[in-house]
């Protein structure tokens, strides 16, 4: 193999390392300032938009163990990788191609999971993280709150000594 292409190769395997999920999207319609714009919005997100050569791309995905895209190297591909939150990049990348209709996402791998770009705009509309934390505790001290109620209206049922208030 030749210098260049193993430099390629280890350039494209340097770029998934960086997260735990990649998204492959088509810039055909794509300009450089267009680019320059995304990038800025995707490195809110702490995320890195590369542009690959599609055989580099699939040997150094090979190589890492990721599941095959082989269907969705067709076309210009680039490669969107980094930050620790997925759900935000798509949210970006749904954005993005909403308001300039030309980015398409092609295919996306999280957590070694292969996901269509329908997937990926499910998981974009889904509420931020932090939201769906406080739902989570919400729900969690909701439900602990009606318990203790339950248990002291019990309590107050089989014991009416228990519910009389002490004269003061």
């Amino acid at each position: 193999m030749r210098v260049e292409k193993k430099y390629l190769i280890s350039e494209v395997e340097s770029h998934l390392k960086k997260s735990d999920y990649v998204i492959l999207a088509n810039f055909a319609k794509v300009t450089v300032a267009d680019v320059a714009d995304l990038r800025a919005k995707l490195a809110a997100e702490k995320a890195e938009f590369h542009v690959v050569k599609n055989s580099s791309l699939r040997v150094a995905a090979k190589a890492l163990g990721l599941p095959g895209f082989e269907g969705a190297l067709v076309g210009p591909t680039a490669v969107i990788v980094g930050g620790k939150n997925p759900a935000g990049v798509a949210k970006v990348l749904k954005k993005y191609f909403a308001d300039k209709q030309k980015l398409e996402v092609k295919i996306g791998v999280l957590d070694r999971q292969l996901f269509t770009a329908a997937e990926l705009a499910k998981i974009a509309d889904l509420p931020p993280f932090d939201v769906l934390r406080s739902q989570f505790l919400s729900l969690l001290t909701s439900n602990a709150a009606a318990f203790v109620r339950l248990l002291d209206a019990k309590v107050k049922k089989d014991s009416p000594e228990a519910s009389a208030a002490p004269a003061a």
